[in-house]
């Protein structure tokens, strides 16, 4: 999996491009490829079309084309300011972070190292893009290295902004590794050194302060021409030229030549021929400074005698001509935007060697590097199930087409392209249904069936009656459950029909799970059928095993609960520690219950002793590291527990609805595990979104 860093400013002008090119320069001297992504784009006058000059984000096309990057302007940004500014409108700010992860993983898939740059800041709004700053950088799962502005500060105003920022991400569970001051003064840099030291510590993060360059900051003769729309007389081949400096010339030449300095840009009227030929002749004597140009107000030329003495000139000096007045064109010199521009060779090198003088890149090489890959945040971790699920698309039936939950989530879950569908249920129920709630379900792309017309019925009440006549079933009985949508449904996915079926909605846990027990039964080897809930905490996504089926299992049980809950953690791609619960941790506690737990983890390791495998142990203790290193100094799994098993369903059960109410965690499930094809049951206060991740897990454990 590629590495990244999420590049987030405390505010607009903090200079992050700076940065994005000393990490690129550097990051492509460790690795062959890196990739440089925004979540999200100012949107300008032309990307809406209001000019015919299409200019694209400057800071992306800096980044791809000055190092050449092997993606395209459409790859390296989420959306769009305007498109953000729409969700947000219609509250749904879900929906934009979704996109924006779903294009940071596209990127992310093609491998290397990816670079993120946060948000601009402009305009208002500022607070806004803070937090969408932080839910994008926490949703990626990135580390964080947060800048900040130190120009014309003091060193206390300077450190405000930081200190709110990095406590904000911290306390939002996101891994800032590295903070930096931009744009210093000479005469601050130490002090603001001691300061960060003092504030935030010398070990815990990179810390750097980087002085305030004033030729990064300034126009190019060539920016200046561009953004006044002005004409070039003079001097094509140098304009290039940095200006520094701004100087109007109102006044007799003997006084002016005084107030020059080095890459001045002289502003004059076009009729001021004396200025005119003063200023070139300053430029070229060696007693003066050079000159970054001159620009003239009032649409005037100069006189064709001076126009003979310039064009005799072997390298004249950039003139450009301008129709506003000189007030006017002085104002709009002070709104010129000064970009790092992709042919700027000469501002690219010396951010680049101010990034490597002032930024302890080895450390921070060695941060980012040795930062522990993150467990998928929830968002992230719901994408990567829908990209899992769209790879192999499984045909999935739902009983409860009565429901308009149901039918919302199918029209989710067919717009997405996710899985196949069948509803049971009869056509004209749904169709006046779906009309009636104004759902957007295409029924000509999904499969509707009525058990009692289906063609199938005979059939599939000869299989049940074959199945269950043990145990007293008539083949009148047999039509009868057949008739019964949840058991019809069971039956499709056991005979091959459907390969999952997801159901509970407006039935109990008891009505979805018995006749998967009764017709599906256990894989072979397994002997005991089982359920795990995903748990989307704030921060990471846990697996709880077994909150739904076993009421109390024996430590035979608990070992195969906590084999098979591991095993459905890697399937949904997250890295199994198991941790089996119990009222005490290592060998502190005695009874009954807790030795259960201790001897259900000694069959578990002896089962699979490749697992990193824990118990019994306290939850605290399991997902705490503070706890962790106190209570079970040493253990791999104790304080990044990912599977944890609770020792009965009375203990499950409470756990995982007191979390998910306190703490407001989505839970998914129960999914169970050890069935031969998938079969899994809806809380019947499930939401929308929650039918449709059950059903895309349901998708997955089919494709497994």
């Amino acid at each position: 999996m590629s590495q990244s860093l999420y590049i987030s400013t405390t505010e607009a002008g903090s200079g992050k491009a700076l940065i994005a090119l000393g990490m690129i320069h550097l990051l492509l001297r460790q690795t062959s490829k890196v990739n440089f992504f925004r979540p999200v784009i100012q949107e300008r006058p032309w990307d809406r079309g209001l000019s015919p000059d299409p200019q694209a984000d400057e800071d992306i096309e800096l980044m791809l084309r000055h190092f050449n990057l092997p993606q395209t302007y459409p790859e390296s940004y989420g959306l769009s300011s305007r498109q953000i500014n729409t969700l947000m409108a219609q509250n749904r700010i879900n929906e934009a972070l979704e996109n924006i992860i779903a294009k940071f993983k596209h990127l992310e898939q093609q491998g290397g190292f990816v670079l993120c740059e946060g948000s601009d800041y402009l305009g208002e709004g500022s607070a806004f893009e803070f937090n969408l700053n932080q839910e994008v950088a926490k949703a990626l799962g990135a580390p964080i290295l947060v800048l900040g502005n130190a120009d014309h500060r003091s060193v206390a105003d300077t450190l405000r902004p930081l200190k709110i920022a990095v406590d904000t991400y911290e306390r939002h569970s996101c891994n800032v590794v590295g903070i930096l001051l931009n744009k210093a003064s000479a005469d601050q840099v130490e002090a603001l050194r001691t300061a960060l030291v003092e504030s935030f510590g010398a070990s815990r993060y990179v810390l750097g302060v980087i002085p305030y360059d004033r030729r990064l900051s300034c126009p190019r003769v060539r920016d200046i021409a561009q953004q006044l729309q002005a004409e070039v007389i003079y001097g094509h081949g140098a304009l290039d030229r940095l200006a520094a400096h701004f100087v109007v010339v109102a006044m007799q030449m003997q006084h002016a030549l005084g107030w020059i300095q080095e890459d001045s840009l002289i502003i004059t009227p076009g009729d001021r021929g004396d200025v005119i030929v003063g200023m070139i002749q300053a430029h070229q004597s060696l007693n003066y400074p050079n000159l970054a140009g001159m620009l003239l107000s009032t649409g005037l030329k100069p006189d064709p005698a001076i126009t003979k003495l310039i064009e005799g000139l072997a390298q004249p000096l950039p003139i450009l001509s301008v129709k506003t007045d000189t007030y006017q064109t002085v104002s709009q010199i002070r709104e010129i935007h000064s970009p790092l521009r992709p042919d700027d060779r000469t501002k690219i090198e010396l951010s680049i060697h101010t990034f490597e003088q002032h930024v302890a890149w080895p450390r921070l090489q060695e941060r980012i590097s040795l930062v522990p890959p993150q467990e998928p945040t929830p968002r992230m971790f719901n994408y990567n199930l829908m990209q899992q699920a769209r790879a192999k698309q499984q045909h999935i039936v739902l009983p409860e087409s009565q429901d308009p939950r149901i039918l919302k989530a199918a029209a989710l879950l067919q717009s997405q392209n996710l899985v196949r569908l069948t509803l049971l249920g009869q056509r004209e129920d749904i169709e006046r249904l779906i009309k009636q709630q104004g759902i957007a379900l295409n029924l000509e792309e999904v499969n509707i069936i009525h058990p009692a017309e289906s063609p199938c019925l005979k059939d599939y009440s000869q299989t049940f009656y074959q199945l269950r006549q043990h145990k007293g079933a008539t083949l009148d009985i047999a039509h009868d459950y057949m008739l019964d949508a949840t058991y019809y449904g069971t039956m499709m996915v056991y005979r091959g029909d459907a390969d999952g079926m997801v159901s509970g909605a407006i039935h109990t846990t008891q009505h979805t799970i018995r006749p998967a027990l009764q017709l599906i039964k256990a894989k072979p080897g397994v002997s005991l059928v089982s359920s795990v809930f995903l748990m989307y905490l704030e921060d990471r996504v846990l697996v709880y095993g077994d909150c739904a089926v076993n009421p109390t299992p024996n430590a035979d049980q608990l070992a195969e609960i906590a084999l098979a809950s591991a095993q459905t953690a890697q399937a949904f791609g997250i890295e199994p520690r198991l941790a089996l619960l119990s009222y005490s941790s290592g060998e502190s506690g005695q009874g009954d219950e807790v030795d259960k737990v201790r001897q259900a983890t000694q069959i578990a390791r002896q089962r699979r002793p490749d697992l990193s495998i824990e118990g019994p142990i306290q939850y605290d203790a399991a997902v705490d590291p503070a706890i962790a290193a106190q209570k079970l100094p040493g253990s791999t799994v104790a304080g990044r527990a990912t599977v944890l098993i609770f020792p009965d369903l009375n203990t499950g059960n409470n756990t995982y609805k007191a979390v998910q109410r306190e703490t407001g965690a989505i839970a998914i499930g129960p999914i169970l595990q050890g069935l031969k094809r998938p079969v899994n049951d809806l809380s019947r206060g499930c939401s929308v979104e929650d039918i449709v991740n059950t059903v895309v897990i349901t998708a997955i454990q089919a494709q497994t």
